[in-house]
């Protein structure tokens, strides 16, 4: 199925035996270890797809605390790796305590090496099956949603729990600091529903002054308060049969909380003035970029409510956390832009792509969207340059402590900016970096990239 090399780690403190498994995985690339730290340490520079862990290791011997602490090391360097825990005969309790904390399979001792190989070379075949789907999902997952442009692995995956939620009715929750869209999130989990044919109805909680939002959103009978001339729905009623929005909902007033959440819980409402129960259809979603837990602690949000509307939670990361997707929405911004106003500017100078891509984006894709349009009127050539976006650049970089990792991350980061910079172009991305389109293309596929 795959061309990838296979590597077996044997974690065995009796050299006898260390010796016994080795030769009985000769078709393997084989490593072994008599402790914890060898181990880690062989887990870090090969990266085997397949772990025997015998669970009495030094200094814990006759136990299997060392043994345990040892697999939970393991998975947390490399999650996918399977590993099978060799115990002893009369151990099956610490077996079964192992494969709850992860443990792919377990074998008692005797060794047996034609069976334990049969368990090993299944660890290998369904890590291998676990790759290849990712890489597929991968493939068939590249296309975001409608609305919404991105390229970035962060929001690749947000998209994809859109996705899986949007066909359900569970009251969604969408947090993000301002100008992260949370509203094309939103729009998302309608248009990908059953209630796709309904209304989309939103309000923000923040916009409307509190003395009127409690008749914007369940709406008043005649008479109801001075000016009530007439019988009037609410926006909850107006979404009926569709989804409501309730946007910035850490700013609803307390008062307010109460009777959304007996809505929630009951899906009827009261018109104020009124005391008929009005059955209503909708599926809720709310957003916020205030962090409610705080605002719980500090008595302004009702805890009750907020578990009633973060059955799911989305959480939409900050422009400066989405790898590559500042320079691709700058230049889709641009081109719109220059439609709306009938300017003919051909792209971005290379000192304008670096500081969009440096920038901290403190105001998220709203910020760069407002930048983009004041860059097209402003500009005065055929391009737009740094200064035409007065952009302060700056960059901080998160940089891991293993080495791999930190080749990785800067090969990986290398080919998405050069992607960027050159819109796509293969021939020109290998140019930049200096080095052949078949070794582009090779590190692509490591990375499960595309142009």
């Amino acid at each position: 199925m795959s061309s990838v090399k296979r590597k077996l780690l044997i974690v065995e403190d009796d050299p006898g035996l260390q010796g016994q498994l080795r030769w009985s995985f000769d078709g393997c690339e084989v490593e072994v270890a008599d402790d914890r730290d060898t181990a880690l340490a062989q887990i870090r520079r090969h990266e085997p797809q397949v772990v025997t862990l015998d669970l009495g290791l030094p200094p814990d011997p006759g136990g299997a605390s060392e043994g345990l602490a040892t697999l939970e090391e393991i998975l947390s360097l490399l999650p996918t790796t399977k590993v099978i825990v060799v115990t002893g005969n009369d151990d099956h309790a610490h077996a079964v305590e192992a494969v709850a904390r992860g443990a792919y399979d377990y074998y008692q001792k005797p060794v047996d090496a034609e069976m334990l190989g049969l368990i090993v070379e299944r660890g290998f075949k369904l890590h291998e099956l676990e790759r290849e789907n990712k890489r597929l999902s991968r493939e068939v997952g590249d296309a975001t949603l409608s609305g919404i442009i991105c390229g970035s692995p962060e929001m690749l995956s947000v998209c994809r729990t859109v996705e899986k939620v949007a066909p359900t009715e569970v009251t969604t929750l969408v947090l993000g600091e301002s100008g992260t869209g949370k509203e094309l999130i939103a729009r998302s989990l309608h248009d990908l529903s059953n209630r796709s044919e309904g209304p989309f109805v939103a309000i923000n909680c923040a916009a409307i002054p509190e003395q009127l939002l409690e008749s914007e959103l369940f709406g008043y009978e005649k008479g109801a308060f001075t000016g009530a001339v007439k019988q009037t729905r609410g926006k909850i009623e107006y979404a009926d049969g569709g989804t409501f929005f309730l946007d910035e909902v850490g700013d609803l007033p307390m008062a307010l909380q109460a009777k959304l959440l007996r809505f929630l819980q009951e899906r009827k409402i009261e018109r104020v003035g009124g005391r008929k129960e009005i059955p209503v259809d909708v599926r809720v979603v709310c957003a916020t970029h205030q962090k409610l837990a705080d605002l719980i602690e500090q008595g302004r949000f009702r805890e009750d409510l907020f578990y009633r509307v973060s059955e799911v939670t989305v959480r939409v990361p900050p422009l400066r956390e989405r790898q590559g997707d500042s320079v691709v929405l700058a230049r889709s911004f641009l081109e719109k832009t220059c439609e709306q106003h009938d300017k003919r500017i051909r792209g971005f100078s290379p000192e304008a792509l670096v500081a969009i891509e440096s920038y901290a984006w403190p105001g998220n894709v709203r910020e760069l969207e407002n930048r983009i349009k004041r860059a097209v009127i402003m500009a005065d050539g055929k391009m737009i340059v740094a200064d035409d976006l007065e952009l302060d650049a700056s960059q901080n970089l998160d940089i891991p402590l293993n080495l791999r990792e930190v080749r990785e991350q800067a090969e990986q980061q290398a080919i998405l900016r050069a992607l960027s910079l050159a819109d796509g172009n293969v021939s020109q991305t290998a140019e930049m970096l200096g080095i052949t389109r078949p070794t582009l293309y090779s590190l692509m596929n490591k990375y499960d990239l595309k142009a």
